[in-house]
Protein backbone atom coordinates (compact mmCIF):
# COMPACT_ATOMS: atom_id res chain seq x y z
CA UNK A 1 0.00 0.00 0.00
CA UNK A 2 1.07 3.57 -0.71
CA UNK A 3 2.91 5.06 2.28
CA UNK A 4 0.88 8.27 1.99
CA UNK A 5 -2.34 6.30 2.48
CA UNK A 6 -0.79 4.46 5.42
CA UNK A 7 -0.02 7.86 6.97
CA UNK A 8 -3.28 9.69 6.21
CA UNK A 9 -5.90 6.98 6.84
CA UNK A 10 -5.14 6.59 10.60
CA UNK A 11 -5.01 10.39 10.96
CA UNK A 12 -8.39 10.77 9.22
CA UNK A 13 -9.91 8.02 11.36
CA UNK A 14 -8.69 9.69 14.56
CA UNK A 15 -10.13 13.03 13.40
CA UNK A 16 -13.41 11.31 12.52
CA UNK A 17 -13.61 9.74 15.98
CA UNK A 18 -13.03 13.14 17.57
CA UNK A 19 -15.84 14.62 15.49
CA UNK A 20 -18.22 11.75 16.29
CA UNK A 21 -17.39 12.10 19.98
CA UNK A 22 -18.00 15.85 19.78
CA UNK A 23 -21.37 15.21 18.12
CA UNK A 24 -22.39 12.83 20.89
CA UNK A 25 -21.36 15.34 23.56
CA UNK A 26 -23.21 18.10 21.67
CA UNK A 27 -26.37 15.98 21.65
CA UNK A 28 -26.30 15.19 25.33
CA UNK A 29 -24.46 18.17 26.92
CA UNK A 30 -24.72 21.03 24.53
CA UNK A 31 -22.45 22.87 22.07
CA UNK A 32 -20.18 24.57 24.59
CA UNK A 33 -19.12 21.32 26.21
CA UNK A 34 -18.72 19.71 22.77
CA UNK A 35 -16.47 22.57 21.63
CA UNK A 36 -14.41 22.25 24.81
CA UNK A 37 -14.11 18.49 24.28
CA UNK A 38 -12.93 19.04 20.69
CA UNK A 39 -10.36 21.60 21.79
CA UNK A 40 -9.15 19.27 24.54
CA UNK A 41 -8.84 16.33 22.14
CA UNK A 42 -7.00 18.47 19.59
CA UNK A 43 -4.68 19.75 22.32
CA UNK A 44 -3.88 16.20 23.40
CA UNK A 45 -3.24 15.15 19.82
CA UNK A 46 -1.03 18.22 19.22
CA UNK A 47 0.89 17.61 22.46
CA UNK A 48 1.41 13.98 21.43
CA UNK A 49 2.78 15.04 18.06
CA UNK A 50 5.07 17.62 19.67
CA UNK A 51 6.28 15.01 22.15
CA UNK A 52 7.25 12.60 19.37
CA UNK A 53 8.84 15.43 17.37
CA UNK A 54 10.93 16.33 20.41
CA UNK A 55 12.00 12.68 20.84
CA UNK A 56 12.91 12.45 17.15
CA UNK A 57 14.90 15.69 17.31
CA UNK A 58 16.71 14.53 20.44
CA UNK A 59 17.60 11.22 18.79
CA UNK A 60 18.77 12.92 15.57
CA UNK A 61 21.15 15.08 17.59
CA UNK A 62 22.84 11.94 18.90
CA UNK A 63 21.59 8.90 16.97
CA UNK A 64 24.06 6.46 18.47
CA UNK A 65 23.44 7.37 22.10
CA UNK A 66 20.11 5.75 22.81
CA UNK A 67 17.50 3.36 21.54
CA UNK A 68 14.94 4.73 19.10
CA UNK A 69 11.70 5.84 20.86
CA UNK A 70 8.48 3.89 20.45
CA UNK A 71 5.75 5.60 18.48
CA UNK A 72 1.98 5.64 18.23
CA UNK A 73 -0.08 5.87 15.13
CA UNK A 74 1.84 7.14 12.11
CA UNK A 75 4.89 7.56 14.32
CA UNK A 76 5.11 3.79 14.62
CA UNK A 77 5.87 3.50 10.91
CA UNK A 78 8.28 6.48 11.01
CA UNK A 79 10.30 5.09 13.89
CA UNK A 80 10.23 1.63 12.36
CA UNK A 81 11.71 2.98 9.12
CA UNK A 82 14.33 4.96 11.04
CA UNK A 83 15.23 1.85 13.01
CA UNK A 84 15.69 -0.09 9.77
CA UNK A 85 17.84 2.69 8.33
CA UNK A 86 19.99 2.68 11.45
CA UNK A 87 20.39 -1.11 11.32
CA UNK A 88 21.40 -0.89 7.64
CA UNK A 89 23.84 1.91 8.46
CA UNK A 90 25.36 -0.09 11.31
CA UNK A 91 25.72 -3.08 8.99
CA UNK A 92 27.40 -0.93 6.34
CA UNK A 93 29.68 0.61 8.93
CA UNK A 94 30.67 -2.84 10.19
CA UNK A 95 31.42 -3.99 6.64
CA UNK A 96 33.44 -0.86 5.93
CA UNK A 97 35.37 -1.31 9.18
CA UNK A 98 36.08 -4.94 8.30
CA UNK A 99 37.24 -4.03 4.79
CA UNK A 100 39.39 -1.22 6.16
CA UNK A 101 40.97 -3.62 8.65
CA UNK A 102 41.63 -6.13 5.84
CA UNK A 103 43.09 -3.40 3.65
CA UNK A 104 45.42 -2.21 6.39
CA UNK A 105 46.45 -5.77 7.19
CA UNK A 106 47.20 -6.38 3.50
CA UNK A 107 49.18 -3.14 3.35
CA UNK A 108 51.13 -4.17 6.45
CA UNK A 109 52.16 -7.42 4.76
CA UNK A 110 53.31 -5.77 1.53
CA UNK A 111 57.08 -5.82 0.99
CA UNK A 112 56.79 -2.38 -0.63
CA UNK A 113 56.33 0.75 1.44
CA UNK A 114 53.04 2.63 1.18
CA UNK A 115 52.44 6.03 2.78
CA UNK A 116 49.25 8.11 2.37
CA UNK A 117 49.63 11.88 2.46
CA UNK A 118 47.28 14.82 2.02
CA UNK A 119 47.65 17.45 -0.70
CA UNK A 120 50.28 19.35 1.29
CA UNK A 121 52.31 16.19 2.07
CA UNK A 122 51.25 15.72 5.69
CA UNK A 123 51.50 12.06 6.67
CA UNK A 124 48.16 10.35 7.33
CA UNK A 125 49.11 6.66 7.36
CA UNK A 126 51.98 4.34 6.39
CA UNK A 127 52.69 0.63 6.56
CA UNK A 128 55.64 -1.01 8.37
CA UNK A 129 57.65 -1.32 5.14
CA UNK A 130 57.47 2.45 4.61
CA UNK A 131 58.51 2.98 8.24
CA UNK A 132 61.53 0.75 7.66
CA UNK A 133 62.47 2.25 4.29
CA UNK A 134 62.09 5.92 5.22
CA UNK A 135 62.79 5.83 8.95
CA UNK A 136 59.24 6.82 9.87
CA UNK A 137 57.14 5.95 12.90
CA UNK A 138 53.39 6.35 12.37
CA UNK A 139 52.50 6.97 16.02
CA UNK A 140 55.15 9.69 16.24
CA UNK A 141 55.11 11.22 12.76
CA UNK A 142 51.40 11.22 11.86
CA UNK A 143 50.34 14.73 10.86
CA UNK A 144 53.88 15.87 10.08
CA UNK A 145 55.14 16.97 6.67
CA UNK A 146 56.98 14.16 4.88
CA UNK A 147 59.66 16.48 3.52
CA UNK A 148 60.52 17.35 7.12
CA UNK A 149 60.85 13.65 7.94
CA UNK A 150 62.85 12.61 4.85
CA UNK A 151 65.43 15.36 4.39
CA UNK A 152 67.37 13.89 1.47
CA UNK A 153 67.89 16.74 -1.08
CA UNK A 154 67.04 14.59 -4.11
CA UNK A 155 63.73 13.54 -2.50
CA UNK A 156 62.84 17.13 -1.62
CA UNK A 157 63.62 18.23 -5.21
CA UNK A 158 61.47 15.40 -6.54
CA UNK A 159 58.54 16.52 -4.37
CA UNK A 160 58.95 20.24 -5.08
CA UNK A 161 59.21 19.82 -8.86
CA UNK A 162 56.19 17.53 -8.89
CA UNK A 163 57.40 15.43 -11.80
CA UNK A 164 55.88 12.18 -10.62
CA UNK A 165 55.73 10.44 -14.01
CA UNK A 166 59.16 8.91 -13.45
CA UNK A 167 60.21 7.22 -10.19
CA UNK A 168 63.12 8.48 -8.10
CA UNK A 169 66.13 6.33 -7.19
CA UNK A 170 67.01 7.13 -3.61
CA UNK A 171 69.94 5.92 -1.49
CA UNK A 172 68.72 6.10 2.09
CA UNK A 173 69.66 4.32 5.32
CA UNK A 174 72.20 2.12 3.47
CA UNK A 175 69.45 0.86 1.16
CA UNK A 176 68.64 1.59 -2.47
CA UNK A 177 64.99 2.56 -2.96
CA UNK A 178 62.77 3.26 -5.95
CA UNK A 179 60.35 5.99 -4.81
CA UNK A 180 57.26 7.28 -6.63
CA UNK A 181 54.41 9.57 -5.64
CA UNK A 182 50.95 8.79 -7.08
CA UNK A 183 48.23 11.47 -6.78
CA UNK A 184 44.70 10.17 -6.18
CA UNK A 185 41.33 11.69 -5.29
CA UNK A 186 41.61 15.48 -5.07
CA UNK A 187 43.43 15.89 -1.76
CA UNK A 188 45.43 12.69 -1.34
CA UNK A 189 48.77 11.31 -2.56
CA UNK A 190 50.34 7.88 -2.19
CA UNK A 191 54.08 7.52 -1.66
CA UNK A 192 55.32 4.09 -2.78
CA UNK A 193 58.81 2.77 -1.97
CA UNK A 194 60.40 -0.36 -3.41
CA UNK A 195 63.64 -1.73 -1.95
CA UNK A 196 65.94 -2.94 -4.74
CA UNK A 197 69.04 -3.39 -2.58
CA UNK A 198 68.91 -7.18 -2.58
CA UNK A 199 68.02 -7.34 -6.27
CA UNK A 200 70.98 -5.08 -7.06
CA UNK A 201 73.23 -7.26 -4.91
CA UNK A 202 72.04 -10.43 -6.64
CA UNK A 203 72.52 -8.82 -10.04
CA UNK A 204 76.02 -7.74 -9.05
CA UNK A 205 76.79 -11.26 -7.82
CA UNK A 206 75.53 -12.63 -11.14
CA UNK A 207 77.74 -10.25 -13.10
CA UNK A 208 80.72 -11.01 -10.90
CA UNK A 209 80.09 -14.72 -11.25
CA UNK A 210 80.00 -14.51 -15.05
CA UNK A 211 83.11 -12.32 -15.10
CA UNK A 212 85.01 -14.59 -12.72
CA UNK A 213 83.94 -17.76 -14.52
CA UNK A 214 84.99 -16.26 -17.84
CA UNK A 215 88.34 -15.26 -16.36
CA UNK A 216 88.91 -18.68 -14.83
CA UNK A 217 88.10 -20.42 -18.10
CA UNK A 218 90.14 -18.01 -20.20
CA UNK A 219 93.44 -18.86 -18.50
CA UNK A 220 93.45 -22.62 -19.23
CA UNK A 221 92.04 -22.04 -22.70
CA UNK A 222 94.86 -19.59 -23.42
CA UNK A 223 97.42 -22.16 -22.29
CA UNK A 224 95.88 -24.96 -24.33
CA UNK A 225 95.48 -22.83 -27.45
CA UNK A 226 99.04 -21.56 -27.08
CA UNK A 227 100.51 -25.06 -26.94
CA UNK A 228 98.30 -26.23 -29.82
CA UNK A 229 99.52 -23.30 -31.91
CA UNK A 230 103.12 -24.20 -31.08
CA UNK A 231 102.49 -27.82 -32.04
CA UNK A 232 100.88 -26.74 -35.30
CA UNK A 233 103.62 -24.27 -36.28
CA UNK A 234 106.52 -26.38 -35.03
CA UNK A 235 105.78 -29.99 -35.98
CA UNK A 236 109.40 -31.07 -35.34
CA UNK A 237 109.43 -30.44 -31.57
CA UNK A 238 111.49 -32.94 -29.63
CA UNK A 239 109.60 -35.61 -27.69
CA UNK A 240 110.42 -34.23 -24.24
CA UNK A 241 109.06 -30.75 -25.07
CA UNK A 242 105.99 -32.23 -26.73
CA UNK A 243 105.25 -34.42 -23.69
CA UNK A 244 105.75 -31.44 -21.38
CA UNK A 245 103.26 -29.43 -23.41
CA UNK A 246 100.77 -32.30 -23.44
CA UNK A 247 101.06 -32.64 -19.67
CA UNK A 248 100.33 -28.96 -19.16
CA UNK A 249 97.37 -29.08 -21.53
CA UNK A 250 95.96 -32.09 -19.67
CA UNK A 251 96.31 -30.22 -16.36
CA UNK A 252 94.59 -27.13 -17.75
CA UNK A 253 91.85 -29.24 -19.34
CA UNK A 254 91.31 -30.96 -15.99
CA UNK A 255 91.15 -27.56 -14.32
CA UNK A 256 88.42 -26.45 -16.76
CA UNK A 257 86.54 -29.68 -16.20
CA UNK A 258 86.68 -29.24 -12.42
CA UNK A 259 85.46 -25.66 -12.75
CA UNK A 260 82.53 -26.63 -14.96
CA UNK A 261 81.59 -29.51 -12.65
CA UNK A 262 81.66 -27.19 -9.62
CA UNK A 263 79.49 -24.62 -11.40
CA UNK A 264 77.00 -27.35 -12.35
CA UNK A 265 77.01 -28.59 -8.77
CA UNK A 266 76.23 -25.10 -7.48
CA UNK A 267 73.44 -24.70 -10.00
CA UNK A 268 71.91 -28.00 -8.92
CA UNK A 269 72.16 -27.14 -5.22
CA UNK A 270 70.38 -23.81 -5.78
CA UNK A 271 67.67 -25.24 -8.03
CA UNK A 272 64.17 -25.81 -6.62
CA UNK A 273 63.85 -28.65 -9.12
CA UNK A 274 66.36 -30.68 -7.08
CA UNK A 275 64.98 -30.79 -3.54
CA UNK A 276 66.88 -32.62 -0.83
CA UNK A 277 65.88 -36.27 -0.48
CA UNK A 278 67.02 -37.28 3.01
CA UNK A 279 68.38 -40.74 3.60
CA UNK A 280 70.45 -42.44 6.23
CA UNK A 281 74.06 -41.35 5.85
CA UNK A 282 76.60 -43.93 7.04
CA UNK A 283 79.03 -41.47 8.61
CA UNK A 284 81.71 -44.08 9.35
CA UNK A 285 81.87 -45.24 5.72
CA UNK A 286 81.64 -41.69 4.37
CA UNK A 287 84.49 -40.33 6.50
CA UNK A 288 86.67 -43.38 5.85
CA UNK A 289 86.36 -42.67 2.12
CA UNK A 290 87.23 -39.00 2.63
CA UNK A 291 90.18 -40.05 4.83
CA UNK A 292 91.54 -42.23 2.06
CA UNK A 293 91.10 -39.41 -0.49
CA UNK A 294 92.97 -37.00 1.80
CA UNK A 295 95.81 -39.49 2.25
CA UNK A 296 96.07 -39.87 -1.53
CA UNK A 297 96.04 -36.09 -2.06
CA UNK A 298 98.62 -35.55 0.66
CA UNK A 299 100.92 -38.27 -0.75
CA UNK A 300 102.64 -38.68 2.61
CA UNK A 301 103.44 -34.99 3.08
CA UNK A 302 101.13 -34.56 6.11
CA UNK A 303 100.05 -36.38 9.23
CA UNK A 304 96.34 -37.13 8.74
CA UNK A 305 94.13 -38.52 11.52
CA UNK A 306 90.46 -39.53 11.68
CA UNK A 307 88.33 -39.83 14.82
CA UNK A 308 84.68 -40.87 14.61
CA UNK A 309 82.54 -40.78 17.75
CA UNK A 310 78.97 -39.94 16.83
CA UNK A 311 75.75 -41.21 15.22
CA UNK A 312 74.60 -41.43 11.64
CA UNK A 313 72.49 -38.56 10.34
CA UNK A 314 69.76 -37.94 7.80
CA UNK A 315 70.72 -36.16 4.59
CA UNK A 316 72.22 -36.63 1.15
CA UNK A 317 75.36 -38.76 1.26
CA UNK A 318 76.60 -37.44 -2.08
CA UNK A 319 76.17 -33.79 -1.10
CA UNK A 320 77.79 -34.29 2.31
CA UNK A 321 80.67 -36.18 0.70
CA UNK A 322 81.21 -33.17 -1.57
CA UNK A 323 81.06 -30.68 1.32
CA UNK A 324 83.24 -32.67 3.73
CA UNK A 325 85.65 -33.53 0.92
CA UNK A 326 86.06 -29.86 -0.02
CA UNK A 327 86.88 -28.91 3.56
CA UNK A 328 89.36 -31.76 3.92
CA UNK A 329 91.08 -31.16 0.56
CA UNK A 330 91.41 -27.45 1.37
CA UNK A 331 93.22 -28.39 4.55
CA UNK A 332 95.71 -30.42 2.51
CA UNK A 333 96.23 -27.66 -0.06
CA UNK A 334 96.90 -24.94 2.49
CA UNK A 335 98.95 -26.90 4.99
CA UNK A 336 102.73 -27.02 4.44
CA UNK A 337 104.63 -30.30 4.38
CA UNK A 338 105.05 -32.04 7.73
CA UNK A 339 101.91 -30.31 8.98
CA UNK A 340 99.01 -32.18 10.57
CA UNK A 341 95.35 -32.50 9.58
CA UNK A 342 92.74 -33.90 11.98
CA UNK A 343 89.30 -35.02 10.83
CA UNK A 344 86.72 -35.67 13.55
CA UNK A 345 83.04 -36.48 13.97
CA UNK A 346 81.56 -35.66 17.37
CA UNK A 347 78.17 -35.69 19.04
CA UNK A 348 77.57 -32.70 21.31
CA UNK A 349 74.65 -31.47 23.40
CA UNK A 350 73.61 -29.21 20.51
CA UNK A 351 73.95 -31.79 17.76
CA UNK A 352 76.56 -33.56 15.59
CA UNK A 353 79.75 -31.80 14.54
CA UNK A 354 82.22 -32.43 11.70
CA UNK A 355 85.60 -30.85 12.45
CA UNK A 356 88.58 -30.27 10.18
CA UNK A 357 91.61 -28.90 12.00
CA UNK A 358 94.95 -28.15 10.35
CA UNK A 359 98.27 -26.49 11.09
CA UNK A 360 98.31 -24.60 7.81
CA UNK A 361 98.91 -21.01 6.81
CA UNK A 362 95.75 -19.73 8.52
CA UNK A 363 93.40 -16.93 7.48
CA UNK A 364 93.34 -13.31 8.54
CA UNK A 365 90.10 -12.22 10.29
CA UNK A 366 89.01 -9.81 7.55
CA UNK A 367 88.78 -12.67 5.03
CA UNK A 368 86.79 -15.17 7.11
CA UNK A 369 83.32 -13.71 6.48
CA UNK A 370 83.85 -13.81 2.70
CA UNK A 371 85.34 -17.26 2.31
CA UNK A 372 82.07 -18.83 1.12
CA UNK A 373 81.62 -16.29 -1.70
CA UNK A 374 82.06 -17.66 -5.19
CA UNK A 375 85.57 -17.26 -6.59
CA UNK A 376 86.73 -15.40 -3.49
CA UNK A 377 90.38 -16.11 -2.81
CA UNK A 378 92.58 -14.91 0.03
CA UNK A 379 95.72 -15.36 -2.07
CA UNK A 380 95.05 -15.70 -5.80
CA UNK A 381 98.57 -16.78 -6.70
CA UNK A 382 98.53 -19.55 -4.10
CA UNK A 383 95.08 -20.67 -5.25
CA UNK A 384 96.40 -21.18 -8.77
CA UNK A 385 99.27 -23.24 -7.38
CA UNK A 386 96.85 -25.47 -5.47
CA UNK A 387 94.59 -25.89 -8.54
CA UNK A 388 91.52 -24.65 -6.66
CA UNK A 389 88.42 -23.48 -8.57
CA UNK A 390 87.33 -20.91 -5.98
CA UNK A 391 83.93 -22.58 -5.65
CA UNK A 392 84.64 -25.22 -3.02
CA UNK A 393 83.47 -23.30 0.04
CA UNK A 394 80.49 -21.89 -1.88
CA UNK A 395 79.44 -25.50 -2.50
CA UNK A 396 79.96 -26.27 1.19
CA UNK A 397 77.74 -23.33 2.13
CA UNK A 398 74.85 -24.40 -0.10
CA UNK A 399 75.06 -28.05 0.94
CA UNK A 400 74.89 -27.06 4.60
CA UNK A 401 71.95 -24.71 3.95
CA UNK A 402 70.05 -27.64 2.44
CA UNK A 403 70.81 -29.67 5.60
CA UNK A 404 69.93 -26.87 8.06
CA UNK A 405 73.57 -26.86 9.14
CA UNK A 406 76.10 -24.04 9.48
CA UNK A 407 79.84 -23.53 9.05
CA UNK A 408 81.93 -21.98 11.81
CA UNK A 409 85.53 -20.97 11.07
CA UNK A 410 88.30 -20.34 13.58
CA UNK A 411 91.70 -19.37 12.25
CA UNK A 412 94.94 -17.67 13.18
CA UNK A 413 97.53 -16.68 10.55
CA UNK A 414 100.57 -18.99 10.43
CA UNK A 415 99.09 -21.25 13.10
CA UNK A 416 96.27 -23.07 11.36
CA UNK A 417 92.51 -23.19 10.94
CA UNK A 418 89.55 -25.11 12.30
CA UNK A 419 86.41 -25.60 10.22
CA UNK A 420 83.40 -26.81 12.22
CA UNK A 421 80.20 -27.99 10.57
CA UNK A 422 77.32 -27.78 13.04
CA UNK A 423 74.22 -29.94 12.51
CA UNK A 424 71.02 -29.60 14.57
CA UNK A 425 69.93 -32.39 16.91
CA UNK A 426 67.08 -33.33 14.62
CA UNK A 427 69.60 -34.31 11.94
CA UNK A 428 70.49 -37.46 13.93
CA UNK A 429 69.09 -40.58 12.29
CA UNK A 430 66.57 -42.38 14.50
CA UNK A 431 65.81 -46.03 13.95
Amino acid sequence: MNRRLIFWIPAAMRLLLVLIGAGVVWYFLGPIVALAAVLGAMTVMLATQLHYLYQLSDWLDNPGSARLPDGWGAWTDIFSRLYKLRRDDEKNQAELTEWLARFRQAMRLLPDGVAIMDDVLFLEWCNPAAEKHLGLELARDKGMRVTNLVRTPSFIDYVVLGRYEQPLTLNLRERKLIVQIIPFESRRQILVTHDVTDAERVDMMRRDFIANASHELRTPLTVINGFLEIAYNQPNLDLQTRMSHLKLMIEQGQRMQNLVEDMLTLTRLESVEHPLRPERVDIHTLLEQIHQEVLALSAGRHQVSLDIDGPDIRGSADELRSAFGNLASNAVRYTPEQGSIALAWRMTEDGPRFIVKDTGIGIRPEHISRLTERFYRVDKSRSRETQGTGLGLAIVKHVLLRHNASLHIESEPERGSTFIVKFPKKAVFAE
